[in-house]
């Protein structure tokens, strides 16, 4: 059965749970999405074939599937979310499931509740799918260790953002001519020190074949010389410097990271002004790319500082991409969660 028939399958009823039905093997084997780390490069391939499909679904009239009719997927965030917790929503509503928001501000958590009491309760009114996000590294982790059903990360401190990570995979595929990043330059410029988000894409980009570079400040790179040797290095193409103009040059894509104030420690940087001159992404240092060199950002931007306004906005950006695909990966992960079958399985 075809992902999309499976998708069709009305009279079918609800899924079942992946602990019931587990995926083939070689398929989808996972319970949780915690990071992209655990992926083979056969499970991105399923997770962007799956994504295909999603954004096919999201071009119909109604854009709308029963895949998780009856399913209690919880949205729990623990920070503030504009891209990801909406796009995780629609993503659900679009399965058909019963979606339930929850913040942290306005839960039991500001009267001195647990993360782990606060799982538990969640559970007993429903939840299945977990979604979470937490300032905390390792949140997650602890959720998926006392929750019955499956945790997916939604960005947990400077640790992992799997989904954005898929998410920016699928962008690069759907614009990079051949539809591969296998071979390609991928830039990951500013704050990667500090970057869920990085993290998460040295991981999958790496594992398809790209040859990603880091850039920034020195101060804004530290350990990952060492995490290039030991932690994604070997047969993985993975290189860090501080040179902008190395970086930048026959780049197939750029990808702008956030400074991120409310994380960064005092003396890392002289200043946002310093910064945005030594290594603001500006149209001439775009120009030191390939022609037609993507652009992309994770947002929320600065913009005028690690990018200018006229790049975010200009011909060679799929900023705005990288959101709508957002719904579409999330799908696709919640759906391969859910235990459905499998492309081809």
């Amino acid at each position: 059965m075809t992902t999309d028939a499976a998708l069709a399958a009305d009279e079918a009823g609800p899924i079942p749970s992946p602990l019931a039905n587990p995926a083939p093997a070689g398929r989808w084997p996972h319970r949780h999405l915690l990071d992209v780390d655990v992926l083979t490069p056969d499970q991105l391939d399923l997770v962007m074939h799956t994504t295909e499909t999603m954004t096919e679904i999201l071009a119909r009239p109604i854009p709308k599937v029963p895949a998780l009719r009856g399913w209690g997927v919880t949205n729990l965030f623990y920070e503030a979310s504009t891209r990801t917790r909406v796009s995780f929503e629609v993503a659900a509503k679009n399965l058909s499931a019963d979606v339930v928001n929850v913040t942290a501000s306005a839960s039991s958590v500001t009267k001195g509740e647990s993360l782990i009491d606060t799982i538990r309760t969640l559970e007993a009114l429903g939840a299945r799918l977990l979604v979470i996000r937490h300032a905390t590294a390792g949140a997650p982790n602890l959720a998926a260790e006392h929750f019955g059903g499956s945790v997916l990360n939604a960005g947990d401190g400077a640790h992992a953002h799997p989904t954005q990570a898929l998410l920016d995979l699928y962008t690069m595929q759907t614009h990079l001519e051949g539809g591969s990043v296998a071979g390609r330059k991928v830039v990951i410029l500013g704050d990667v020190l500090h970057s869920r988000v990085a993290r998460s894409n040295l991981w999958s980009l790496t594992a398809a074949g790209a040859d990603v570079w880091v850039c920034g400040p020195a101060t804004l790179l530290r350990g990952f010389d060492a995490w290039a040797a030991a932690g994604v290095g070997g047969s993985r193409r993975f290189t860090v410097t501080s040179d902008l103009g190395a970086a930048l040059r026959e780049a197939d894509v750029v990808m702008a990271l956030r400074i991120q104030k409310e994380r960064m420690a005092s003396g890392l940087l002289p200043s946002l002004r310093e910064y945005a001159a030594r290594f603001g992404l500006t149209r001439e240092r775009v120009a030191l790319a390939k022609p037609g060199a993507l652009v992309m950002h994770p947002g929320p931007m600065n913009e005028g500082v690690e990018i200018a306004a006229d790049v975010a906005a200009g011909g060679q950006s799929v900023i705005t991409d990288q959101v709508a695909n957002g719904v579409a990966v999330r799908m696709a992960v919640l759906y391969l969660l859910s235990g459905a079958r499998a492309v081809g399985a």
